[in-house]
């Protein structure tokens, strides 16, 4: 596989409080990359530097052969609509859409026409199994369904990077499963790689390839989790 994104060194801190200490980590294309530690050890601000969401104060992050920590806010946003999908623990969706406008959402920004952008949506919908709930607003939806919706949204780009922070944190242990095993059939079929955050050992079974942080440091890297093709 070929390297897709690069840290070295990550330095950040929120005031006196250290997050990252000089981490460094690899994704190569295609992979999925579970990256475990215990609460407070950095493990979302160094997803957020590799998702452009957070600058490091110290180090780089190189995505495909760029520094991505040297792009302005104006191409972060566009790299941020195209190239990576990001899922967050509560699916942040948009509570006054319905499911169908939220996915379609990202390809409208990308100036995708109103009747291609809802029929993508809709077809990602059907591939989650929640093309049932496409007209309910994330209110009217389980916690399940309506993070299988953000997936479907981080994924309608087709990205070459998909960043799930914590996705399946809040879910029950169906409910996770269902989530995983979802996310990891779409990266596989589109050929994104996945940084999945997670502090639960199960979760990070579903991976390639793990990496553990501690203090803000990447201490430990496995060999390859499981190879999961579920």
């Amino acid at each position: 596989m070929s390297t897709l994104l690069v840290a070295e060194g990550l330095v950040k801190a929120y005031g006196r409080t250290p997050a990252l200490n000089g981490a460094s980590v690899r994704v190569r294309a295609g992979e999925i990359l579970a990256v475990t530690g215990a609460s407070g050890s950095g493990k979302s601000t160094l997803l957020h530097c590799l998702a452009g969401i957070v600058r490091p104060d110290e180090g780089t992050v190189t995505y495909d052969d760029e520094r991505l920590d040297a792009f302005d806010e104006e191409r972060l946003s566009a790299l941020r609509r195209t190239d990576f999908g990001i899922v967050f623990q509560f699916g942040r969706l948009i509570p006054e859409l319905t499911a169908l406008d939220n996915v379609a959402l990202p390809l409208l920004l990308a100036g995708r026409k109103r009747a291609v952008a809802r029929a993508d949506a809709d077809a990602w919908l059907e591939r989650f199994g929640v093309r049932g709930q496409r007209e309910l607003r994330p209110g009217a939806m389980s916690g399940g369904q309506a993070q299988r919706v953000a997936l479907a949204r981080a994924m309608v780009t087709e990205p070459k990077a998909v960043f799930a922070d914590e996705p399946t944190g809040a879910l029950d242990s169906l409910a996770t499963e269902q989530v995983l095993t979802s996310l990891l059939h779409a990266a596989r079929e589109t050929h994104a790689a996945v940084v999945l955050v997670t502090h639960e050992a199960q979760v990070a079974a579903y991976a390639d390839r793990e990496v553990s942080l501690h203090d803000g440091v990447v201490r430990e890297t496995s060999v390859p989790v499981a190879g999961v093709t579920r």
